[in-house]
């Protein structure tokens, strides 16, 4: 299921919004002046199929409707009518007339359990009253509602299973996903903070995507080394068995070795298999008779098979280090990747010192890349990465943090990124550097009528 048009009325007691989601292209912009509610936009939509109701309660809207491509919607009414409604929130499906009534009053609340159960979920708050904590980092004083407003991630499992299962099907159908435009800081693990005597942790964003990846780049190596022990073990057996009607022609085996050989040239690029681990694939035989024809058909079935197990990540890192490295050259900075270390950034200059102009390589700290380098290195990463595919992506004003340069380009990476990824966006800008010659991609908001 698909969102296929958004509709907001009485926001800011003002404007009537009408956005249809561009499902051809994948990429809807919306587009107008300060004010008129393009950031709110998004914040609803993330706050209904995320849960995090506190924004559906804060917003100033009167309805808000979702149409979906089955021809259903849902609608949400927060319109005042009868004095004892003046509280409530009205979630209306269209699909067997379900209703679902929010107590407004009751958004921030959480049962006993719950409260007896955040100093696991968030180890810097330590309680010091009934409904009081102190956020240790901060030293500030919080209460319930301050806790839920702050934390919706930790605490969305609770709010969740509060609404009917009607509403909680239809969240995990339409998976939504806001990407903010700051977002440098990445709080560590629970484990990694407790250990940390209930002291914040705070991390570089790109430093922990970068030991996910790596960690996403061994998950697979360990699953190709699972396919290549099973195929090895029954590999002399499969050979014996082998009939000739089902060998290929001395043509078609040195265009499946010449494959072979570019997967794993491509393979090592993006730091996915190392010259030893791939090194078994450069086999080009002379000449082939017909047992090196019997053995090579039943090979190169195998490693295509045990190869094509990289096939996915290796499309996302490869398309990640063309749309990083191309916006990077200009500060001489390279994306590389290992195993091991995820992301490896270097650095790479001619030197005016030297006679010969030599090519100086020196291996930099993720630290050392600007906070405009970090937010487009981080928001490339979460789109497609981090996000499932079908999913919508709400990104809100990313000129904030990239240069005019960069700017023109964002909507060609976002074309590539979409169609590798499977993503729909839609986007929030102010910028006609971004939009560019795509004004087809558009929705304006306009004042009323």
């Amino acid at each position: 299921m698909q969102i296929i048009k958004v509709y907001v009325g009485g926001l800011f007691g003002i404007f009537n919004h009408e956005i249809p989601v561009n499902l051809n292209d994948r990429i809807t912009i919306i587009h107008g002046p300060n004010g008129f509610g393009k950031t709110v936009i998004l914040k609803l939509l993330n706050g209904l199929f995320n849960c995090q109701y506190s924004e559906l309660r804060n917003l100033p809207f009167e309805t808000f409707k979702v149409e979906f491509d089955d021809g259903n919607y849902l609608e949400i009414d927060k319109k005042t009518g009868r004095q004892d409604q003046s509280n409530t929130i009205r979630f209306n499906f269209s699909k067997n007339s379900e209703t679902f009534i929010l107590d407004k009053s009751q958004i921030n609340d959480i049962d006993e359990i719950s409260i007896s159960d955040l100093d696991y979920l968030i180890p810097e708050l330590m309680r010091v009253g009934p409904q009081r904590w102190r956020y240790l980092p901060t030293e500030e004083m919080l209460s319930i509602s301050d806790i839920v407003d702050r934390f919706p991630d930790l605490l969305r499992g609770i709010k969740c299973e509060q609404q009917p299962e009607w509403l909680q099907d239809l969240q995990r159908q339409i998976n939504v996903r806001l990407i903010e435009s700051q977002r440098l800081l990445n709080i560590a693990s629970n484990y990694e903070r407790r250990i940390a005597y209930k002291r914040l942790s705070d991390l570089s964003t790109v430093s922990v995507y970068s030991r996910e990846l790596a960690q996403k780049m061994q998950h697979k190596f360990t699953e190709y080394g699972t396919i290549s022990q099973s195929l090895d073990r029954t590999f002399p057996l499969r050979v014996v068995q082998q009939q000739p009607s089902t060998y290929l022609t001395d043509e078609q085996l040195y265009d499946k070795l010449d494959h072979l050989d570019k997967m794993r040239s491509r393979l090592m690029e993006v730091g996915l298999l190392n010259q030893d681990e791939s090194s078994e694939v450069d086999i080009h035989p002379p000449s082939i008779d017909e047992t090196t024809k019997n053995i090579l058909s039943v090979y190169v079935e195998d490693m295509d098979k045990k190869l094509s197990v990289f096939d996915d990540i290796a499309d996302k890192i490869d398309l990640f280090r063309k749309i990083i490295n191309k916006k990077f050259a200009y500060s001489y900075k390279n994306i590389g990747f290992s195993k091991d270390q995820g992301f490896i950034f270097t650095s790479s200059y001619k030197s005016s010192l030297s006679e010969y102009k030599q090519v100086l390589n020196h291996e930099l700290c993720p630290t050392d890349l600007s906070s405009g380098e970090q937010h487009e290195l981080i928001l490339i990463y979460e789109l497609l990465f981090k996000v499932k595919p079908d999913s919508l992506v709400l990104i809100d004003e990313p000129e904030l943090s990239l240069h005019v340069g960069w700017q023109v380009e964002f909507i060609k990476d976002l074309q590539e990124i979409t169609k590798l990824a499977k993503l729909n966006i839609v986007m929030a800008t102010h910028s006609p550097d971004i939009i560019q010659d795509r004004w087809d991609l558009t929705v304006e908001l306009q004042g009323p009528k």
